[in-house]
């Protein structure tokens, strides 16, 4: 029996800032230093106006393709209500991967948070993105497994900088790109997108289901159109492959390492795509009064028009209010088009149940058309508005200092290290169970569990740190001994917590630090026993920057997803409300103001806090792993 698809969330990347029409040859360069002449005829055919590059303005990457794809995939999961570690299946697609080999999915999957799963790569052109789409789907639909990621990402900066083409015959001879390559270096930019595919609808949100997907390949009747990896001859056959060329050295100065497209073939995708849609109409599985809207991945504003007098003259017509993209304002990404687009309509769209959305993507690598037919699903259950998004802007805590350049230079450290930590900490997989609204009473109570042990730990480094302080620095000392009087408090509090949540107070006692935990600990009393270990001021920056940002969110939002009392969450939120709170802060900005801060110590507290930061998040990733 046939599953039902749906797509539960849906996740973009745009690398840097959009970059206008004017800004493009600073990030690509020039051609032999001379303004390309086909920009601007290019730029008004395709009608784009603004776009992202993973390309700096000294034409170096800033990305990779693959992590830009994970990254998409991260956006998804922050507004799915699904742990990464639960994907049984990814599957992603591309023009061009980082490396030839391996797959595409394999670095995707290596540079993820996803669990061991199966995957499959697809690499082609446009449709790549709708292939991996598909092959989601068809797995989904078969019960074979019960969700999947699809992803795609595209890179295209890279392959047209300036400095790629300095050398090759074409500018040593001519001074200027063949036009098969220059005009698509105004068309082609970068981004990624993924979906979150299931078997089942989201209660809380808007899903598409997913109807049919219907891919056709025109390969036998055309040859390619768009390519990279040969040059074809004056009478428009293909020429040898890149790696029949003596050398790679060779096949770079010819060319033919270029992606170009065959401006003689490729007017012959619009007749293909109108051609296939009357296929699908003549079939039933169309029927255009039914549309509410009309996705086409159209590479350029020029194949618009075309388009719809094709329909026209075959007796259809899609309305242009019913048509989608977002083209003019995040670029032309290819394979990762259909994904952007449809990321921004679930969201910002005032979708509504039973809704159909057709999209639309083709290709002229060698030409495929394909299409999917997607289905609005309103959520069942209406979602609680909880205090805290994935999108929540990254604050690190207020550090006053008295304005000397070591202490600035050193908050400014900090500062990059908080941010960093929360954005990871948001994708532990216990914390996005909160975002996502997800968590279990039974996984809060693991949590308070596992954190237990490391807090009952923190009274007692913090006591060892201030017995090796010496009597010089008396303040300090005071300062560390308050401190470890607050944490006792913490972990009673804690303990109460567990209690109150059906928590036996007999696994408290019995219980054990999982493997972060025991890594966190270690990393503390070691640093706590050296002479005047200031150094672990680092450390509480980052300890107690949780309790001053992000804990009192945690515990309202488990709160109120759970239906608990104050008393079962006292130990996240009361952070919010305590003095000790703000008088952890106060001790740790008059340790940093203190003449005991030298160039040195400032480095020492730097290390600690990543280093901490890195243990702290994975004492919440190894929570129950003993």
């Amino acid at each position: 029996m046939k599953s039902s698809v749906y797509i539960n969330a849906i996740g973009k990347y745009l690398p840097g800032k959009p970059i206008g029409n004017e800004e493009m040859e600073a990030y690509l360069g020039m051609i032999n230093g001379q303004p390309s002449r086909s920009k601007t005829r290019m730029l008004t055919q395709n009608g784009i106006k603004k776009r992202y590059y993973a390309l700096n303005k000294n034409q170096e990457s800033t990305e990779s393709v693959a992590g830009m794809t994970v990254k998409a995939i991260d956006d998804c999961f922050g507004k799915a209500n699904l742990s990464q570690q639960a994907i049984q299946f990814l599957s992603a697609g591309t023009t061009q991967g980082d490396l030839p080999i391996p797959g595409f999915a394999s670095m995707v999957h290596g540079a993820s948070t996803l669990p061991i799963c199966e995957i499959t790569s697809h690499q082609s052109v446009c449709t790549a993105g709708m292939m991996a789409i598909k092959s989601a789907f068809l797995n989904v639909q078969s019960g074979q497994i019960e969700n999947a990621v699809a992803c795609a990402g595209e890179l295209a900066s890279r392959m047209f900088k300036a400095k790629r083409f300095e050398g090759q015959d074409a500018i040593t001879e001519k001074g200027s790109l063949p036009l098969d390559t220059d005009f698509l270096r105004w068309m082609l930019s970068d981004g990624a997108g993924a979906f979150l595919i299931q078997d089942k609808p989201d209660k809380k949100t808007i899903s598409l289901e997913i109807e049919w997907i219907d891919l056709k390949s025109h390969a036998t009747d055309f040859e390619p159109c768009m390519y990279t990896g040969m040059n074809k001859t004056k009478e428009g056959e293909q020429g040898p492959s890149w790696i029949d060329f003596d050398s790679f050295s060779a096949a770079d100065r010819a060319g033919a390492i270029n992606l170009k497209q065959d401006i003689r073939l490729v007017n012959n995708i619009v007749g293909l795509g109108v051609q296939h849609f009357f296929n699908l109409v003549d079939a039933g599985k169309i029927d255009t009064k039914s549309l509410d809207w009309f996705l086409c991945h159209y590479s350029s504003e020029y194949f618009k028009q075309p388009i719809l007098d094709l329909l026209q003259k075959g007796g259809v017509e899609i309305p242009e209010e019913k048509w989608f993209t977002n083209l003019h304002s995040k670029g032309n990404t290819g394979s990762a088009s259909i994904f952007i687009m449809l990321e921004e309509l679930l969201y910002k769209a005032d979708l509504k149940d039973g809704q159909q959305i057709l999209c639309m993507v083709p290709e002229s690598g060698r030409f495929i058309t394909s299409f999917m037919m997607l289905k609005v699903v309103a959520p069942s259950e209406t979602k609680k508005e909880l205090p805290l998004t994935y999108e929540d802007e990254i604050i690190a805590p207020t550090i006053a200092t008295e304005g000397r350049p070591i202490q600035e230079k050193l908050v400014r450290g900090l500062t990059s290290v908080w941010v960093d930590f929360e954005k990871e900490l948001r994708h532990t997989p216990i914390i996005e169970k909160i975002y996502n609204g997800t968590i279990t009473l039974e996984e809060y109570r693991l949590l308070l569990l596992n954190l237990r042990q490391q807090v009952v730990d923190g009274s007692q480094w913090i006591a060892r740190a201030a017995s090796n302080v010496s009597m010089e620095y008396f303040d300090v000392r005071s300062s560390f001994i308050s401190h470890s009087r607050d944490e006792h408090r913490d972990y009673q509090l804690l303990e109460k917590n567990y209690i109150n949540c059906g928590g036996d107070k007999n696994d408290l006692y019995a219980g054990e630090k999982n493997i972060g935990s025991e890594a966190l600990s270690a990393y503390m009393f070691h640093t706590a026993s050296k002479p005047n270990p200031f150094d672990l001021l680092g450390a509480m920056f980052i300890i107690e920057g949780l309790g001053n940002r992000i804990a009192g969110k945690w515990g309202r939002a488990v709160q109120q997803l759970l239906n608990l009392t104050k008393e079962q969450v006292s130990f996240f939120t009361y952070h919010e409300i305590s003095d000790s709170n703000e008088n952890h802060f106060e001790r740790f900005e008059n340790a940093i103001n203190s003449d005991a801060l030298t160039e040195e110590l400032a480095k020492k507290i730097l290390k600690s806090a990543k280093v901490v930061a890195k243990l702290y998040r994975m004492q919440l990733a190894e929570i129950g792993n003993y």
